[in-house]
């Protein structure tokens, strides 16, 4: 079974063409805004976000009064984006000059890279003003430094989406002190806002002190020299995944791959890695030879000459991963097997067809994914992602709703739309002043986990609990049969929950009990298969049910199953998708909308457009609001 769309863009170059400052499209939008003091920037991987960062950090150093930029990034590998670049020959005022003790993502100790960025915020030296850190060196380092020692210093803050404000993330509490106690700038990047576990990055106050600029993958592809087009395939299969893959072969043998084979955790894995490598090596060719970096040299039936890179087996990857930082042409290589590398920051401009097999819960790693096929190169005109799945345990119509779901998902994520629902924590209101706080709902007496035991349920155990009770057959009978719904609460519920933790105490059965019905009735959970994740997957996106919009073409016999094709998702669908969200972005009443008509002819009339939503005048953008609304509605009145 596949599931495909594909997506055309123009070339419009602008993308990749620079305006008189060496900036491309994107660039110029993030430095239009750099007298701000917080900035967020969403733009998709490979649209230059490291280097607006250089052009905006230059900016507040030389002119705007700032003595010091740190750059956090997630891992060392992404260091390389942020090192030292001429950027005067291009046409920019200034170099960006980055000391080699500075970067402590090249070399040193834990304990000895922490020392240097303290140090680094003490010292006195002019010169000393652009450090490149991980994050975990950042969190470390905060612990010993107050939020004032980063006063007039700008924190750049890379895949910002690793921060959260859960209560055990070190890197969001230390954003959070630093935003509320001290005179520091702020400048995030991330290439989707949300995280894949579904934990608000930043509460609601927090993140209104934040200007943000957003450029979409559509704004990015449509802007690009060479590439075309994107598709997405997802193939289901039956048995093992290693004796689909001569299935899916043909279609990536060619092309310049990235294979990501599942987690040794998950349900697709054999649980042998390397074995799973070799498979795929055998499907593919007669295994030749290994040189002196570990790439292998493959040759397929063709006759073809494959150069493969394996970054699944731990010995000689590090010589492999030296190798493919310093590759630089086309023919360098052929071909990626990858567990948990090649993703996030990964850099292979080439690359056109990337295989990931098995399920991913995070929308995030696989809009992260994606990035990695997307950028604009010679050798490709088209970019293909195709995730190879475990056939679900479901009726096909149940499978073909969750699947467009998703996919109404990830075309939403290009637009930058945060469609993950968040995980919330429902905990007992003691004060009349308790407001709900992102994640955190606070309700009047609900009891409050008396033991570890129940902690622990109530904060890991909630989606299978859930499951179960709705999966209950008696309690399925009494929702079929009209009972009352005191009668479920009170006494089936409890049932249930006694049955599978026998251990609880009549009090700790209470607290569950209840804890489950807050969760229940927030969210209105739907029937929740236990080992089908891709439906799950498919419950957790927030909004997307409000896109009547249906992706399947039509539905054809595949082996022992079927395969559901989409339509093309074009430009006028994206835009389409993106207008939608905008419809539900500002509530408006009847009387309003009225109100607000006539305002909207005038505005068109007098400028010979339509308002703009990212127009800096807030009366524009509560007209265009209000125009997509009444767009939407007359959408609906029409069908």
């Amino acid at each position: 079974m596949s599931k495909i769309f594909e997506i055309s863009y123009g070339q419009k170059q602008t993308s990749v063409n620079t305006n008189e400052l060496g900036m491309r499209d994107m660039q110029a939008r993030v430095y239009a805004t750099r007298k701000a003091q917080h900035l967020l920037v969403k733009a998709p991987p490979a649209s230059g976000k490291s280097r607006a960062l250089m052009f905006v950090a230059l900016d507040k150093l030389k002119n705007q009064g700032l003595k010091k930029a740190i750059i956090a990034v997630p891992e060392k590998s992404i260091g390389k984006s942020f090192r030292s670049t001429n950027l005067s020959e291009f046409g920019y005022y200034w170099n960006w000059t980055v000391k080699d003790e500075n970067n402590l993502t090249t070399s040193g100790t834990a304990k000895s890279k922490v020392q240097t960025f303290i140090d680094f915020m003490k010292s006195e030296d002019p010169t000393d003003d652009v450090l490149i850190a991980t994050h975990a060196t950042l969190r470390f380092a905060s612990e010993q430094l107050d939020a004032s020692d980063f006063d007039d210093c700008l924190l750049a803050i890379d895949e910002f989406h690793h921060v959260s404000q859960d209560d055990n993330s070190v890197l969001g509490a230390a954003l959070r002190d630093v935003l509320k106690h001290s005179t520091a700038h702020v400048f995030a990047m991330t290439g989707s806002y949300f995280r894949g576990d579904s934990v608000p990055i930043l509460d609601t106050a927090d993140e209104q002190l934040f200007e943000r600029v957003t450029y979409t993958y559509y704004e990015q592809l449509e802007g690009y020299r060479y590439l075309k087009s994107f598709a997405m395939k997802y193939k289901f299969y039956q048995g093992n995944y290693t004796e689909a893959l001569e299935h899916v072969l043909p279609e990536f043998i060619d092309k310049k791959t990235i294979i990501h084979i599942p987690n040794v955790n998950s349900g697709e894995s054999t649980k042998d890695k390397y074995g799973e490598v070799d498979k795929i090596l055998d499907a593919m060719g007669t295994y030749l030879e290994k040189d002196e970096h570990g790439i292998i040299y493959l040759k397929t039936a063709t006759g073809r000459i494959l150069k493969i890179a394996d970054l699944v087996t731990e010995d000689g990857r590090d010589s492999v991963a030296t190798y493919l930082s310093k590759m630089d042409k086309v023919e360098d290589l052929d071909m990626i097997i990858a567990l948990g590398m090649a993703k996030e920051g990964f850099d292979w401009p080439f690359a056109e067809y990337s295989l990931t097999i098995g399920y991913r819960s995070s929308l995030t790693e696989i809009v992260q994914i994606i990035g990695r096929v997307t950028r604009d190169s010679f050798n490709k005109t088209e970019a293909v992602f195709t995730n190879l799945i475990a056939e679900p345990d479901a009726e096909s119509d149940e499978v073909q709703f969750s699947v467009n779901n998703i996919m109404k998902a990830i075309t939403a994520s290009l637009l930058m739309e945060n469609v993950l629902s968040p995980s919330f924590k429902f905990k007992s209101k003691d004060r009349d002043d308790q407001k709900a706080n992102g994640a955190d709902i606070f309700i009047k007496g609900l009891k409050k986990p008396s033991t570890e035991r129940t902690k622990q349920i109530i904060e890991q155990d909630m989606i299978e609990l859930k499951a179960s009770i709705l999966q209950d057959e008696v309690v399925q009978s009494a929702i079929s049969a009209g009972a009352d719904s005191k009668v479920i609460n009170k006494q089936l519920i409890p049932r249930v929950i006694t049955t599978i933790y026998p251990d609880l105490s009549q009090e700790e059965v209470e607290e569950v009990r209840q804890h489950t019905l807050a969760d229940f009735n927030l969210s209105n959970a739907k029937r929740d298969p236990e080992n089908n994740q891709l439906l799950k997957m498919a419950d957790k996106f927030v909004n997307i049910d409000d896109l009547s919009i249906d992706l399947i073409d039509k539905v054809n016999p595949f082996q022992a199953a079927y395969e559901v094709i989409s339509r093309d998702v074009d430009t006028r669908t994206l835009q389409l998708i993106a207008r939608v969200f905008d419809a539900r972005k500002f509530e408006f009443t009847n009387d309003e909308l009225r109100m607000l008509y006539p305002k909207i002819k005038e505005f068109q009339a007098e400028h010979g457009r339509a308002p703009k939503k990212d127009a800096k005048d807030l009366e524009e953008q509560r007209l265009y609001y209000a125009l997509a609304r009444l767009d939407e509605l007359r959408r609906e009145r029409n069908k």
